[in-house]
């Protein structure tokens, strides 16, 4: 039931290892409008002439979080970054194949929910990250390894995911997915975004979960630290032509990469840079976990509307299945285990 950011580890290495035997070691850094490079487009004005950044748009793309190992640049050329998505786009379309490692209970493919059909956002960075300049996640600080340890720690005195509900996490039960932020990551699908504007706020509906994040764009006060909410409190204001969202008060309760506390703060800018694409940019700063601050940035790209309501606790039968399944399983090994035993007697 995992709907986790891109695919795993292991999965992500594969790949990465036949999209380098004929694409990454080509030489050449290459940049696009979509990836930060330096633009004249000048954005349309909202009624009260800020920027007009509303509309749909998607996030969805292949570049990884942190930048692979045996990748040591920080741009694609155009065709290798062609050729590294289109080892991803092949591995989704084998899913519905018997005995490939993708389980065809998520076929996107045959749904048209997979991000090479549903508004994908060209990418030719080599990560998400793009300081540290090594494309990767700074160290744990000494606080964040003891909170991971003590993690790690209390997941084995709950047993297994599927021993109990509150085991499983927080996206199998419908609570809150990666897609919603701070910062705002893609999934395997329903990666579109509704931005509405209005004088004093900001509003960015997330197509998973329909979760709003609603932001006021004045000079109201922060909330007390004590209020604390899933998403966290949200403060906006411009600079030039850049929405700045400033987010604290988070609960601590969706850790962010399983490891950031409620004291993080996300810093996301949204700047249009031409009339299809909005440059995303996040800073994440949370002392408890990481060393540093650490930034990343994606192309967000101009897509078709409406958002439909996604009602995952509605549709959620796989929750309730996999335990059941899990039980009946517990049910036949005990009832082999007294079956032998008897029938040593």
């Amino acid at each position: 039931m995992k709907r986790r950011f891109l695919v795993s580890a292991a999965v992500v290495t594969v790949l990465i290892a036949a999209a380098s035997l004929s694409t990454i070691a080509v030489a050449g850094q290459a940049r696009s409008a979509a990836n930060g490079a330096a633009t004249t487009y000048t954005p349309p004005r909202t009624s009260d002439g800020q920027p007009d950044l509303q509309g749909f748009w998607t996030n969805a793309g292949y570049t990884p979080l942190e930048r692979p190992d045996n990748i040591t640049k920080e741009f694609f050329t155009p065709e290798e970054a062609a050729a590294f998505e289109r080892t991803f786009v092949e591995y989704e379309a084998a899913q519905t194949v018997p005995g490939t490692i993708l389980d065809v209970h998520y076929d996107h493919t045959q749904f048209g929910l997979d991000r090479s059909v549903a508004g994908y956002s060209s990418n030719v960075r080599t990560s998400l990250i793009v300081d540290p300049p090594n494309g990767k996640l700074p160290p744990l600080s000494a606080e964040g390894q003891r909170r991971a340890a003590e993690r790690a720690e209390a997941r084995k005195r709950m047993g297994g995911p599927y021993d109990a509900a509150e085991n499983m996490e927080l996206d199998d039960r419908c609570i809150i997915m990666d897609r919603n932020g701070p910062p705002m990551m893609y999934g395997n699908y329903n990666n579109t975004y509704q931005i509405l504007q209005t004088p004093g706020y900001a509003m960015i509906l997330a197509e998973m979960l329909h979760d709003a994040r609603i932001v006021p764009l004045d000079d109201r006060p922060a909330l007390p630290e004590s209020v604390r909410q899933w998403t966290g409190v949200r403060r906006g204001h411009w600079e030039g032509d850049t929405l700045v969202v400033e987010t604290t008060n988070l609960n601590g309760k969706n850790p962010f990469r399983g490891l950031s506390t409620e004291k993080m703060r996300v810093t996301e800018r949204f700047t249009r840079i031409d009339a299809e694409t909005i440059r995303y940019q996040f800073t994440v700063d949370d002392p408890g976990t990481w060393s540093r601050p650490w930034s990343g940035e994606m192309p967000m790209k101009k897509t078709i509307g409406p958002i439909f309501e996604h009602a995952c606790h509605e549709g959620n039968y796989g929750m309730y299945n996999i335990l059941a399944g899990a039980r009946a399983e517990e049910k036949k090994a005990a009832e082999e285990a007294a079956k032998n035993t008897s029938g040593s007697k």
